[in-house]
């Protein structure tokens, strides 16, 4: 079989950009970060569009600038959709994903989805009706049942904020030898926060269906505000105790404690906006959602953040930590060198000490268990971000 192409087609509509040469600077930016090259076309008319862009569909899945809410429809053989102005998801047939109101950075976001679906395909499963109640799944070659990894992202609960944000974690974990379950979930501007909190939890309990997952070895993890939601599922979890319970709790730059988060203001008042209310408004929702109201969640946690993240998510992490440690949970605090994002990415140091640390905990070496290892990834291992959700 060919080895898959390391082209990429990227196609925009006429004035799609603002400034030509600063868009191709990024995308160039983007490819030579991942191994890639690229195509750029710039249509001159809706005419030209369709045949740029059918063109290009040959080659395979095609990266499309169509214009923010403006009609597409994707090739038979994908489209990533990049809209850089908020809209409506586009959830059509061929659309596999819908970057939309990153602004000019989503073109990276577009690049980094495109090489990790090319050389990495995972599958989509849907746990729910609604059109984000779905989890895409990686599972790693060699005989089963494996562990599983289940991945929550963040984004401060908005819409904009998908799972592509977890793809390169999900890629890393499923090398190490993890059923990879990357979720997505719905968000309290389209929905309600009751309804994200629920998805999560159900998405959670959809594993049971996994033939080739274990559902007594799961670790979840959640990233910035992926964090409180999988903590918050861990804990129901556990009072619950449901078909699948997780076996450890990972915080990674976790929003931990809305109320502190809400009076802060961080994400420019993300927790009122995504609860629909402030802590006094609504103390029984807060208390009921937040880690660290939460406690003793009864469940051994990981609680990880960089220490040169924003002061207030190092802050909330460890405050955090100090709190569970005064419970009966078993925790653990890591600390290393880097961002907000360095804990996600699976060519960090940090990165490199919290994958070892779940395995420490989901699957206890012996002297005739080699330790898994991670099958590097083409391209350079970390993935700067420029422009990215601050939590």
């Amino acid at each position: 079989m060919s080895e898959p192409t390391c082209r990429v087609d990227i196609v925009f509509a006429p004035g799609a950009v603002a400034h030509r040469g600063t868009a191709e600077e990024l995308v160039g930016r983007a490819l030579d970060a991942r191994g890639l090259t690229g195509d750029v076309r710039f249509a001159a008319d809706t005419a030209g569009l369709e045949r740029a862009v059918q063109s290009a569909a040959g080659r395979g899945e095609v990266i499309v600038v169509p214009g923010t809410g403006a009609s597409f429809t994707a090739p038979a053989g994908g489209a990533i959709r990049v809209d850089f102005g908020e809209c409506e998801a586009d959830r059509s047939p061929g659309t596999r994903v819908h970057i939309r109101g990153r602004g000019l950075d989503g073109l990276r976001y577009a690049v980094d989805s495109w090489f990790h679906h090319r050389f990495h395909p995972g599958r989509i499963v849907r746990y729910g009706d609604h059109p984000d109640q779905r989890v895409e799944v990686r599972i790693p070659g060699g005989d089963g049942p494996f562990p599983v990894a289940v991945l929550v992202h963040g984004g401060f609960w908005r819409p904009r904020w998908e799972f592509d944000l977890m793809d390169a974690t999900a890629v890393d974990l499923t090398a190490r030898g993890y059923v990879t379950w990357n979720v997505e979930y719905r968000r309290p501007a389209e929905n309600r926060w009751a309804a994200m909190a629920s998805d999560v939890s159900d998405a959670v309990q959809a594993l049971a269906s996994v033939p080739e997952a274990d559902p007594k070895r799961v670790v979840v993890l959640g990233h910035s505000a992926g964090a409180q939601l999988a903590l918050r599922a861990a804990a129901d979890a556990a009072a619950e105790d449901p078909a699948v319970r997780p076996t450890l709790a990972v915080s990674l730059a976790g929003v931990l404690n809305l109320r502190l988060a809400g009076e802060r203001h961080l994400g420019e008042g993300a927790v009122a906006d995504a609860v629909g209310s402030d802590w006094a408004g609504d103390r029984a929702t807060y208390e009921r959602s937040s880690p660290i109201d939460r406690l003793p969640l009864g469940i051994p946690q990981l609680v990880v953040c960089a220490v040169d993240d924003e002061p207030d998510m190092l802050e909330m992490s460890r405050q955090y930590h100090e709190a569970a440690a005064a419970t009966p949970d078993d925790v653990v605090r890591i600390e290393g060198p880097g961002d907000h994002f360095t804990v996600i990415d699976p060519g960090s140091e940090i990165w490199r000490r919290i994958a070892e640390a779940i395995d420490a905990r989901i699957r206890p070496r012996t002297t005739s268990t080699p330790p898994p290892a991670a099958r590097p990834l083409p391209g350079p291992g970390s993935d700067p971000r420029t422009s990215r959700p601050s939590s």
